[in-house]
């Protein structure tokens, strides 16, 4: 299976707009890959949280179309990063979108961990609820987004689910870059799954952003990682090692806790 992850740098100085046709010219160039991947609001910047309300779009929005044309034009399955989505019956949604070769949505995930604990995100955005899978012909992919890798309870629950493949779609600030690197891993070896985190670069209302996109293998291994600056990442894994890897080393199998209701006393 090929990957194609793309680190998009998030500038003050390029419109949502024309950020939006470069980023689609971007995932068309990536025809041949069997999955692209792109970060969380890339539209508007993961810290720009004044932007947040102005860009808001619903499901179906500009970024859908643009995206949804851009999947059908490549031929390829695209995780569309998230957009900041704005529910007309409710709150604004931290909003991840897949699309299938033919340019159909295949899953909407709302995050479901809002960062920035009394500002920011926390209270701007309603908190998504559901866990969201999406089979694709190769592997089963677990979506989550940025603040949500700090949760081990989710991947627990993407692999009940069937996930074999995780993505993490994130804005996340350079100054905790080190804790990104360690928790992706941390994530495939305790989960023995694929993990395919990509990141946003360039900065973010005054926040220095940690690129560094990875892809990470069941034992832990990193079998490719960007740098700082806006790259394209294209990695082949075999899925199939998913399987081999849990009947090898069958971990998942020992689970003592978290497989039922506690017992009330």
């Amino acid at each position: 299976m090929r990957a194609s992850v793309i680190q998009i740098a998030v500038n003050e100085d390029e419109s949502v707009e024309a950020r939006r046709r470069r980023v689609a010219a971007a995932v068309r160039e990536q025809a041949g890959a069997d999955l692209v991947v792109l970060p969380e609001l890339w539209t508007t910047g993961a810290f720009a949280y004044e932007e947040f309300g102005r860009e808001a779009e619903p499901l179906e929005g500009p970024t859908y179309e643009a995206m949804a044309k851009a999947a059908s034009d490549a031929g390829v399955w695209l995780h569309a990063g998230s957009i900041p989505e704005r529910d007309p019956d409710g709150p604004l949604y931290n909003t991840s979108l897949v699309f299938s070769p033919s340019g159909d949505l295949a899953a909407a995930y709302r995050k479901i961990h809002r960062f920035g604990f009394d500002k920011g995100e926390a209270v701007l955005m309603g908190a998504g609820s559901e866990l969201v899978t999406v089979r694709l012909p190769e592997t089963t992919l677990g979506l989550s987004t940025c603040y949500d890798l700090r949760f081990p309870e989710l991947y627990r629950g993407l692999v009940d689910a069937g996930a074999e493949t995780v993505v993490v779609s994130a804005g996340w600030p350079e100054r905790r870059r080190s804790h990104w690197t360690l928790l992706a891993q941390a994530r495939a070896v305790e989960n023995q799954s694929f993990l395919l985190a990509c990141a946003t670069a360039g900065t973010h209302a005054g926040v220095p952003q940690a690129g560094h996109s990875i892809v990470v293998d069941p034992w832990g291994e990193v079998l490719a990682q960007a740098g700082a600056g806006e790259e394209v990442l294209t990695v082949e894994f075999d899925p199939g090692k998913v399987a081999a890897t849990r009947e090898q080393f069958p971990a998942l199998k020992d689970r003592m806790l978290g497989l039922q209701p506690p017992r009330r006393s």
